[in-house]
């Protein structure tokens, strides 16, 4: 079976110097291999190419007989890593929180440890007697939400 920390790194040295970077590696104990990439701009098929010839000509098939696929991350597949949140800040967001309520706004801030999405959202003031909408910052821990995309809108 491929050692997934040396793939890892081998991958990650292909994508120095490049805007590229790693999303997630799938290694399953029947050597199947998949490699989900990101770009801060657009990652094109032929970078996925490239990147497919060097793992293969630096992993030889006649030693370790695996299946590999490499392909970048959809625009409405879910962000995995920090650098995806960083590359979506101004963007249109929707948020799953881990007590399955959904928040759609715009993603604000994105730290190390947390990120800030701004959403509008029905309030009402004391007094009032109908709700209005309000601007709310809400702010998620990375590992306290199930999922969070670019909200594609028409």
């Amino acid at each position: 079976m491929i050692d997934k920390t040396e793939l890892s790194s081998f991958i990650e040295k292909q994508l120095e110097g490049t805007d590229l970077y790693l999303v997630e590696l799938l290694v399953s104990p029947s050597n199947e291999i998949k490699v989900e990439i990101d770009s801060d701009s657009s990652v094109d098929i032929d970078e996925c190419i490239a990147l497919t010839r060097a793992i293969e000509e630096a992993f030889d098939r006649d030693v370790e007989d695996y299946e590999l696929e490499v392909g970048s991350a959809g625009l409405t597949s879910p962000f995995k890593v920090v650098r995806q949140y960083r590359k979506n800040l101004g963007n249109e967001v929707e948020v799953l929180a881990a007590d399955d309520k959904k928040y759609k706004g715009m993603l604000k801030e994105a730290g190390p440890e947390s990120f800030t999405v701004v959403c509008e959202e029905k309030v009402k003031p004391e007094g009032a007697k109908r709700p209005v909408l309000e601007k709310v910052e809400r702010t998620f821990g990375y590992g306290d939400v199930k999922y969070t995309k670019y909200l594609l809108q028409f």
